[in-house]
């Protein structure tokens, strides 16, 4: 188990060598505050695949015993009701076309600032986000919340509003080639991720373990 981290963390190493490598030859960007965004986008999302590797390889070994002891200790939260359930199992598949697009979006401005993805190729996963986060702000208008989650339900909505904004400023880029709409969409989608992890982590426990 412990080799299996170590190897992928020291492919994540070489990754990174080899795109820092790649940004040092034809960068895009000046360095400064647009070089220190993008390093943090590029280190969030490496750090979400460590995060995922080191899940994999815990949830599959032995539980130490003073895990066991605090889990014993904090009593589990309320089952959900018969109309929860029903409210959640209805937003799933809307949130998983959101992650989806939302993953696939974050990866391709990464390529594309380091140059390993053209324009035409970010302007289809610009378009393809911006299309699903329209579909789901039309879903959501028809879900109908129990009382207990209409505040998760606002905040759900608020984050796929988010997320929309923040493609649609990336989408200015293709009329006007003025790459610093990427820099102005970060904090919309930043926003709207964090937002969407707080929601999930409330009904979808296991996608969202607690730290």
């Amino acid at each position: 188990m412990g080799r299996k981290v170590t190897a992928c963390l020291g492919g994540l190493r070489g990754i990174g060598a080899r795109l820092s490598v790649k940004r040092l030859s034809h960068p895009r960007w000046p360095l400064g505050v647009k070089g220190i965004a993008l390093a943090m986008t590029i280190l969030a999302l490496v750090g979400m695949v460590v995060f995922a590797v080191i899940r994999e390889t815990t949830t599959t070994g032995h539980v130490p015993t003073s895990a066991l002891s605090r889990r014993a200790a904090t009593p589990p939260p309320p089952a959900f009701t018969r109309a929860e359930e029903a409210y959640i199992q209805a937003l799933w598949p809307i949130h998983g076309a959101v992650e989806r697009s939302t993953v696939r979006l974050s990866l391709g401005k990464i390529f594309y600032k380091i140059n390993e993805m053209g324009p035409a190729e970010l302007k289809g996963r610009v378009d393809t986000a911006l299309a699903t986060y329209r579909r789901a702000e039309a879903r959501l208008n028809v879900l109908q919340p129990p009382p207990s989650l209409e505040r998760a339900h606002n905040d759900y909505f608020a984050a796929v509003r988010l997320l929309q904004q923040s493609a649609a400023e990336v989408r200015k880029m293709f009329d006007d080639g003025n790459d610093e709409h990427l820099l102005a969409a970060y904090p919309l989608s930043h926003e709207g991720s964090n937002k969407i992890r707080a929601v999930g982590a409330q009904f979808w426990r296991d996608e969202f373990p607690p730290n």
